[in-house]
C-alpha cells in the first residue's frame, strides 16, 4: 500500500503564508511527478503546481509568483509554500503523485495517489 499524508492547513489572514507538506509512505520504488491541487466550494479541482522528478516546476497562472512547490526526495516529501494568500485561494488542498509502486510479487508499476485534502483558508 502508499499513503499520502497531507498537513499544515489552517486558517490565515490575506497577505498571510502558509506551508503546506505531503508525505509519502509505504511500498514505493520510485516517486515520479509530484503535485497539489485544490477545489473550492462549488468548483472543480484544479491544479496548483507540479514539480516531475527531473524538468521545470509548473504553476497555475493564479498563483505565479506567490507559490513555491519544493521536493525532498530523501523523506518522499513535497511542500507547497504559500505566501500573499488571497481569499479566493480558500479551498481544499490535495496532494498527488505518480508513484511506481512495489507489488508482492515483487512486480513494480505506476499509479496515481492522492492525499485526503487540507483545508486552507484565507479570511479577515
Amino acid at each position: 500500500q502508499v499513503q499520502l499524508v497531507e498537513s499544515g492547513g489552517g486558517l490565515v489572514q490575506p497577505g498571510g503564508s502558509l506551508r503546506l507538506s505531503c508525505a509519502a509512505s509505504g511500498r514505493i520504488f520510485s516517486i515520479n511527478a509530484m503535485g497539489w491541487y485544490r477545489q473550492a466550494p462549488g468548483k472543480e479541482r484544479e491544479l496548483v503546481a507540479t514539480i516531475p522528478s527531473g524538468g521545470s516546476t509548473n504553476y497555475a497562472d493564479s498563483v505565479k509568483g506567490r507559490f513555491t512547490i519544493s521536493r525532498d526526495n530523501a523523506k518522499n516529501t513535497w511542500y507547497l509554500q504559500m505566501n500573499s494568500l488571497k481569499p479566493e485561494d480558500t479551498a481544499i488542498y490535495y496532494c498527488n503523485a505518480d508513484i511506481t509502486r512495489r507489488y508482492s510479487d515483487g512486480s513494480v508499476g505506476p499509479y496515481v495517489y492522492w492525499g485526503q485534502g487540507t483545508q486552507v483558508t484565507v479570511s479577515s
